[in-house]
């Protein structure tokens, strides 16, 4: 196991990007190809979770669409991620907020952390 987690971390390139976690609003640009097109989408929500760890660690991000929740699985060390921008910082006490699924409305909002710079 240590074997492949040490080819793992030669092979795979971990970009450097602002540190997140769990509640935090945020705006990932993403490239999409279509065709022989490029073009880079922003997919901005709430990170749900992080998990993992290394090059192999992956994060979830939740938005609303209309009236339907739509999550994507995001992996860190993807080449098709542009940016991260962490538009604000939650205030959650889980690591993994995956009761946000159920509500609705001003429950599903998540309190703002003030940082101080």
């Amino acid at each position: 196991m240590d074997f492949l987690r040490q080819i793992q971390n030669e092979l795979v390139e971990v970009q450097n990007f602002p540190s997140f976690k769990a509640g935090d609003t945020v705006t990932v640009s993403y490239k999409i190809k279509e065709g022989s097109k490029e073009r880079i989408q922003q997919y901005q929500g709430v990170v749900l979770q992080r998990r993992g760890q290394g090059p192999s660690e992956t994060f979830t991000v939740r938005k609303m669409s209309g009236n339907v929740g739509v999550e994507r699985i995001f992996p860190i060390s993807s080449p098709f991620i542009e940016s991260i921008i962490v538009n604000k910082h939650g205030s959650v006490r889980r690591a993994r907020i995956f009761y946000l699924r159920q509500l609705t409305g001003k429950s599903a909002r998540i309190k703002e952390k003030r940082m101080t710079y």
